[in-house]
């Protein structure tokens, strides 16, 4: 199923024996020659919005919640002109009850300093595949032309009324990880 920015879709109707998922959000960069870092980061929020302590934020330095329910790989290198992606493991029934959501964000390092933006980036996407069975259930594309933003939310899990659901996101900020940390984590 493709959904447009805005668009949910229930994961506990449409597929109600699925336990662990693989989550893949990728990009190409545009631009040869241009070598961005890009960092893809997991916040898993309690009912206040907020990350219950920090073994809850899933990036770079911490590949593993410490409930074990989501689990980053090792992002591949960012390879101007070919698919770049990060893929995080999540197995639902180990995901703490304290966590309502788990919002996943896209940023450029040091965005300012190598004067970066989401307009280099093309071909944006996350998606949901059954890592049982191998079939991909929902992906949402982001088509739209970020020009100044360096930081893009893609999308998030939540729960409401016990089910598991999620939202195809695409906002853009002019913002860093930094401030998607002082949002969550403070």
């Amino acid at each position: 199923m493709q959904l447009n920015k805005g668009e949910r879709f229930n994961i506990s109707k449409e597929a109600p024996d699925l336990k662990k998922m693989a989550i893949a959000l990728g990009w190409q960069v545009a631009e040869a020659g241009q070598n961005y870092e890009i960092d893809v980061s997991a916040f898993m929020l309690g009912s206040d919005g907020k990350v219950p302590n920090d073994k809850y934020f899933i990036f770079y330095n911490n590949l593993q919640s410490c409930d074990g329910a989501v689990l980053q790989s090792i992002p591949e290198n960012n390879n101007p002109g070919k698919e770049n992606k990060t893929i995080y493991g999540v197995i639902l029934e180990k995901v703490n009850p304290e966590i309502e959501e788990i919002t996943f964000v896209v940023t450029i390092h040091e965005a300012q300093k190598v004067n970066a933006n989401f307009s280099n980036i093309r071909n944006s996407f996350i998606k949901i595949v059954n890592l049982d069975t191998g079939i991909e259930l929902v992906r949402y594309e982001l088509k739209e032309n970020f020009t100044r933003e360096t930081a893009v939310e893609f999308g998030r899990l939540y729960r409401k009324n016990g089910e598991w659901r999620f939202q195809a996101v695409g906002a853009g900020y002019q913002a860093g990880l930094q401030s998607f940390v002082d949002k969550y984590c403070s």
